[in-house]
């Protein structure tokens, strides 16, 4: 994700995270459709396929994952308005320090929480 992230700035990169109980097996890097780095779009059609490809490895959507080039990890007016899946975490990844960050969030239309995240090597 971090180099996902590396790679595609100053634009914002994007994709999904699959696994088991809410343990990351697999990203996704999907192509950011909007081609902004100010918010991003997944086309229908790469979702589609990751799904598919979820669905025949008997895993499911644990996160969807952004980057922020230019402002902290936190979410957006936009990103909040475009969390169409509450049961799944967003991650942001911030490149506006010379280390990125990386946060986890469960947003919904009422509120936003950070969430613990644990990176296994």
């Amino acid at each position: 994700m971090l180099d996902h992230a590396k790679r595609e700035s100053p634009l914002e990169c994007c994709g999904i995270l699959s696994g088991k109980e809410k343990i990351v097996q697999k990203a996704f890097e999907l192509k950011n459709s909007e081609e902004s780095p100010v918010q991003y779009s997944m086309s229908p059609r790469d979702q589609v396929k990751v799904f598919e490809e979820m669905e025949k490895e008997s895993m499911e959507m644990v996160a969807i994952y952004h980057s922020h080039p230019h402002t902290i990890p936190f979410p957006s007016e936009t990103d909040v308005k475009l969390a169409f899946y509450p049961d799944v975490s967003s991650v942001i990844i911030s490149l506006k320090e010379e280390d990125p960050v990386m946060k986890a969030f469960q947003i919904s239309k009422e509120a936003i929480y950070l969430e613990e995240i644990e990176v296994i090597p």
